[in-house]
């Protein structure tokens, strides 16, 4: 037998042709937009065509043997450009792998992305350099970067409470503000791994400033959601006492206001959230995967009438954006792709001794000994073909 609760429709501000109609559940939600302006609203549109230019480009290269693997983002650019929106620049993010526009809306340089899935690099971008935004690597491990997100939270709200002159980690003390917040990213699949729900129990104990976001694209590779959980996902965090709502991830508008308000919660001290964004990954898992044997076409093109960037286009175009202007930003979009595709064909051939660089931070006759092995066996086939 299962619990009868009655869901509130997810919220949503925008309709599937970008008409501002925003729902019963969206209400509470709307003064997180009232001061939007065109302009802010047309640089998310931006953002997410360049996007999906740039992903476009990158599943190409993989098809054409250059880079090792692709996972891509599209039919995702809603929720990830909107909740990139509504962080601060002081807060930290935390992603999966697949955050593409919101390491761009961040600051990471797009080649750095592409490095690492070129096989080029051991992290890709250095988290510590402000030009990147505070955004953390890309976690391949399966909700790793829920632990990483929480533990950070929790230095930030020990930070807090030490600058304020108390260290007490009482039982229910209510939450400190820390003046800037976490955001995690991770599928519907990872809410299946324990990490995950270990981190909201961490969380909610605390009342650590961080709001986890789950991109629910409706497939964990092959597995629909619906064999996951049979219940809405976002009710997992209430079970833990998070505040917790289902958002429409394909609505940029809903994907801000929400993450806004929940970001701003989270940094005065009003304690952890939770975001289920629905939404839908209309690629594959990854390069390697072939959707068509775990998945109908006729739902592939019902998700495709909801498509993010169509939405937001038909809204700006209610707000007297032209249509010259919105294919403008189109075709930068896609010219900006194609130098990236060039730079990332450009980039040199990474150095074999580089696995032993950052293994240890002093040298070490363990790391010299293998070191010295690889030269020897690397040397061997010359002396067979000189032989």
């Amino acid at each position: 037998m299962g619990i009868n609760i009655n869901d509130p429709e997810p919220i949503r501000f925008l309709d599937a042709d970008g008409t501002f109609a925003p729902n019963e559940s969206a209400a509470e939600y709307l003064s997180e937009i009232d001061d939007l302006a065109v302009e802010e609203v047309q640089e998310w549109y931006r953002s997410m065509a360049r996007s999906r230019a740039f992903d476009t480009e990158c599943t190409n290269l993989q098809r054409q043997g250059q880079l090792a693997l692709w996972a891509p983002n599209l039919g995702q650019e809603g929720c990830q450009v909107g909740l990139a929106y509504a962080t601060e620049p002081a807060d930290h993010l935390f992603p999966t792998y697949r955050e593409h526009a919101v390491a761009d809306v961040r600051g990471v340089p797009l080649l750095d992305l592409a490095a690492q899935f070129r096989g080029l690099t051991h992290g890709g971008w250095d988290v510590n350099d402000p030009k990147n935004g505070n955004f953390h690597l890309y976690t391949v491990v399966l909700g790793a970067q829920a632990q990483h997100a929480q533990g950070f939270a929790l230095g930030m709200l020990l930070d807090a409470k030490r600058t304020a002159g108390n260290t007490a980690l009482d039982p229910n003390e209510p939450g400190t503000a820390t003046g800037r917040g976490v955001m995690c990213f991770y599928g519907d699949g990872t809410t299946s791994q324990g990490e995950a729900n270990e981190a909201l129990v961490f969380a909610q104990s605390y009342q650590s400033p961080v709001v986890f976001v789950v991109q629910n694209n409706q497939y964990a590779i092959s597995v629909p959601v619906a064999r996951q959980s049979r219940t809405p996902l976002y009710r997992r965090a209430l079970g833990f006492g998070i505040q917790s709502v289902q958002i429409d991830g394909n609505d940029v508008l809903a994907s801000y206001a929400v993450g806004r308000r929940f970001m701003r919660d989270a940094r005065e001290g009003r304690g952890p959230g939770y975001i289920e964004a629905l939404t839908y990954r209309v690629g594959a898992h990854t390069t390697s995967d072939d959707p068509t044997r775990y998945r109908e076409n006729e739902e592939l093109e019902e998700w495709k009438t909801k498509d993010p960037l169509l939405r937001a286009a038909g809204y700006l175009r209610s707000l007297g954006v032209s249509d010259e202007t919105i294919a403008e930003i189109d075709a930068e979009a896609a010219a900006h792709a194609r130098v990236v595709r060039e730079q990332i064909l450009a980039l040199p051939a990474s150095r074999p001794d580089e696995i032993f660089d950052y293994v240890y931070a002093e040298p070490h006759p363990r790391i010299d000994e293998q070191q010295t092995w690889m030269h020897a066996y690397e040397a061997s086939f010359a002396e067979e073909v000189a032989s």
